[in-house]
Order: structure tokens, then C-alpha cells, then sequence
């Protein structure tokens, strides 16, 4: 099995990044999904318990909650997957879900950084659009600090890989298509685009603080 994880704050591109390997046929797995399943399971809206949701989680489970719950889901996604057992898991944030997932995984985990600069992140946000906040840049900020806090600044620098975002679309999707193992002759047709990368997270996790953002 090989299972390679995203961490990155909001706009980096994990979501594209997602995308590139669902193209490949390589399988996602969303570790925001765990607290929207939750909260499903709890009757409570997903687009506004989201937050709180991840935090009761940990509260109730443990710091490693979320990472826990999401392990028999890359376990099915590797069993069902056609590309060599090869899973994408989208959303690590502290280095106790880091240290959750290598303990399971050993050396066929791999912790991916997609990095890009503040500024080009809010542009990128901007130009998404999802709601009133993906334009605010005080709040954007308040969102990196709270992301911080809970540990996505270390899970970072602990990567084993680091991806730069600051080029084109198309050598992002390169950068993405190479760390995941998968050849050009694979590329999304859309390709040659520039520009802005926006991270494509469910909308339901827009919530500041949440997982899967």
C-alpha cells in the first residue's frame, strides 16, 4: 500500500491537488468527511457544525480522532483501488495525526507540504469565491492562525515532501502528477491553463478551524 497525505493552509492547492489524482484513477480519501458523517449521524448540519464537530470528536476520542476514523477508509479505497493499492489522503493538520497514520502506514506513508505564499493564497480564495470570508483577508489570517494552533504549522515542516505552488496550473498538476507516480500521458487535457489554483475542499467544511477546509 501506498498512501500519500496533503497538509497545507487554505488555498495552498490540496484540493487541485486531489483532483490531479482522481484523474490518474488514484483514489482520494477526505479526512473531513469523517466529521461530516458525523454530524449527519447527530442530525446537525455539516456547513455549521463542522468545526465544532472535529472539536468534540478529539474531545470525546482523542487527539488523534479524526485520523483514527479515517484509517478503514484508505484501508477500503487501497483494496478497491486499480493503481497499485496508490491512496490520496486529503486534510492532515497536527503531528498527532501524522504520527497516527505513519504507525500504520511505516514507510509506505508519505506527507506531501503544498506551500504557497500568503498573499497568493487570498487571491486564490478571492477568486473562488465560496463565501464572503474567501475575500476577507483579516479573517484569512485569523483562519492560518487557528490552523496553526492546532498544529498544521509543525505538520508541515515535518513533511517528507514539499510541493512549491507559485508557478502555473500546469506545473502544479506536474509537480502533483510526480510525487504520485503517474506520467504525462495521464494530464488532465486542461493542462495548459495559468493561473490561479483554487483548493476545491467540500463547501460544507468552509468553516474556519474545520477539517477537510
Amino acid at each position: 500500500m501506498n498512501v500519500i497525505g496533503t497538509v497545507g493552509l487554505p488555498g495552498s492547492g490540496k484540493g487541485e491537488a486531489a483532483n490531479v489524482a482522481e484523474a490518474a484513477g488514484i483514489p482520494v480519501v477526505v479526512m473531513g468527511d469523517v466529521v461530516r458523517a458525523e454530524c449527519r449521524r447527530r442530525g446537525l448540519d455539516p456547513a455549521k457544525h463542522h468545526g465544532r464537530m472535529a472539536g468534540t470528536l478529539r474531545e470525546e476520542e482523542g487527539d488523534d480522532a479524526i485520523a483514527a476514523r479515517t484509517l478503514p477508509r484508505i484501508r477500503e479505497a487501497a483494496a478497491e483501488s486499480e493503481r497499485d493499492e496508490t491512496v490520496l489522503v486529503d486534510g492532515l493538520r497536527s503531528t498527532v495525526e501524522l504520527e497516527r497514520f505513519r504507525e500504520a502506514f511505516g514507510d509506505d506513508f508519505t506527507l506531501v507540504a503544498i506551500r504557497a505564499p500568503f498573499e497568493l493564497r487570498a487571491e486564490r480564495l478571492g477568486e473562488r469565491g465560496r463565501d464572503d470570508s474567501d475575500a476577507d483577508m483579516a479573517a484569512l489570517r485569523e483562519r492560518d492562525e487557528r490552523e496553526v494552533e492546532l498544529g498544521l504549522g509543525e505538520t508541515l515542516e515535518l513533511a517528507d515532501v514539499e510541493i512549491d505552488n507559485t508557478d502555473s496550473l500546469a506545473a502544479f498538476r506536474e509537480r502533483v502528477r510526480a510525487v504520485l507516480g503517474v506520467g504525462d500521458a495521464e494530464s488532465d487535457p486542461s493542462d495548459g491553463e495559468a493561473g490561479g489554483h483554487p483548493d476545491d475542499a467540500d463547501p460544507e467544511a468552509s468553516e474556519a478551524g474545520g477539517d477537510g477546509a
